[in-house]
């Protein structure tokens, strides 16, 4: 009964809400964000809010379209006087936690106005988790770049023509940087190919989009010096559950230059603490077995043991507060971020992926072999390998040639 898990609910309140267009799936709504590891008091507000909402819905004729009940209410919300109210902030939040409930019980469409205006943006998302192994980070962005591809040529790939896809894409990124460009590029090549998989489109077309200027092995890798990176982990002291978490994350980047994005991958069954071996899920799902340092493994452990929310859930680093869900790659950049600040050391990049460059300039430095160097951070071609070569300034400076000078007169 939903009195027996909301004691601080009035009966009025949970008649409302059973009385609702939520009153159907509210007492599962209920027990997901407890199972979430939501506080009772944050589950009752949140109930408590919701039926302020459906009540409003009810009175201005949405009838049981909760979301588009949601939507007047958010543009009636942030006009006028009540913009910024705390109150219609929270119930806002109220009805958007529901929905996104629905959403994940397949209860109510995704929110992707795209697939329905769209449906061959649907079908390429589907194909490119399956086939490609792409993250929904990288298809959000390839999405909004896609969707204005579709308005422009239409959704009929038949009719397409190299001079429309490269004015298209010439057009897309002119008010934009050179690496956005690179994006913009990307997915539309992406998008070709799997319109040529499926038989949408002639073989050749994704070559007709032109690529941007982009010399290889240009630039030096920004990384820090080993004192540097020391520095940082040892600023992160492990008193605080979520510090824990984070000298854990710093040591798994530092030492085996993890991806930001591997970090939220891992799971339970992918550390093998007998064999001191980790699983690592990198680009395009591919699963690659690294050693795992006593220094990181006791790190992972103190984690797990005295810091990790108390909460089933196969993934191993989750986030501080409920709901408790994966870190993201965006999450992880600012835990990086925070602990370079507090450090007070000088870095060129704030991100998560200096401390990468920075393992594999001290692993060369070491003496470490490219070879090896690219196995562990699990480069498919060596070629990306040969940019840390250019770090190497002691033996560069025994191959360099003497600088020539003006002979006097």
């Amino acid at each position: 009964m939903l009195e027996d898990h909301l004691k601080l609910l009035s009966r009025s309140t949970c008649r409302r809400l059973r009385e609702s267009p939520a009153g159907v799936h509210v007492e599962a709504f209920v027990e997901s964000l407890l199972a979430e590891g939501y506080s009772p008091v944050t589950v009752s507000q949140t109930c408590y809010f919701l039926a302020a909402l459906t009540d409003w819905v009810a009175r201005n004729g949405f009838g049981d379209d909760l979301g588009a009940g949601l939507s007047g209410y958010t543009a009636l919300a942030t006009q006028g006087r009540h913009r910024g109210s705390s109150t219609a902030r929270r119930v806002r939040g109220a009805g958007r936690r529901y929905l996104q409930f629905l959403r994940r019980r397949g209860l109510v469409p995704p929110l992707r106005l795209a697939y329905q205006n769209w449906p061959i943006l649907g079908e390429f998302h589907a194909w490119s988790i399956s086939q490609r192994g792409l993250a929904e980070t990288t298809l959000q962005l390839y999405e909004d770049i896609l969707v204005d591809l579709v308005e422009a040529l239409g959704d009929d790939p038949r009719a397409y023509t190299a001079r429309e896809l490269r004015d298209f894409v010439v057009e897309r990124s002119r008010p934009h940087s050179r690496r956005r460009g690179e994006t913009i590029v990307c997915a539309v090549r992406t998008f070709l190919r799997f319109l040529v998989a499926n038989g949408r489109c002639p073989e050749g077309m994704p070559d007709a989009i032109p690529c941007f200027a982009s010399w290889k092995l240009s630039s030096l890798p920004r990384f820090l010096e080993a004192q540097a990176v020391q520095k940082v982990i040892e600023a992160c002291q492990p008193t605080t559950p979520v510090l824990r978490r984070n000298l854990a994350i710093l040591l798994l980047l530092s030492r085996l230059g993890l991806r930001s994005g591997d970090i939220g991958r891992i799971v339970f069954g992918d550390i093998d603490w007998r064999n001191a071996t980790i699983a690592v899920s990198g680009k395009s799902r591919r699963h690659e077995c690294l050693p795992l340092p006593q220094d990181v493994g006791d790190a992972i452990l103190a984690y797990i043991r005295h810091g990790r929310p108390a909460i089933r859930h196969p993934q191993v680093f989750l986030t501080a507060r409920a709901p408790y869900r994966p870190l993201k790659s965006g999450a992880i950049s600012r835990i990086t971020d925070a602990a370079i600040r507090r450090a007070g050391v000088e870095a060129p990049n704030h991100g998560a992926h200096v401390f990468r460059h920075s393992a594999a300039t001290a692993m060369l430095r070491q003496g470490a072999q490219l070879q090896t160097i690219g196995a562990v951070l699990r480069h498919r071609s060596p070629d990306t390998t040969l940019l840390y070569a250019k770090v190497d300034f002691a033996a560069l400076a025994e191959i360099a040639m003497a600088w020539p000078e003006e002979s006097p007169c």
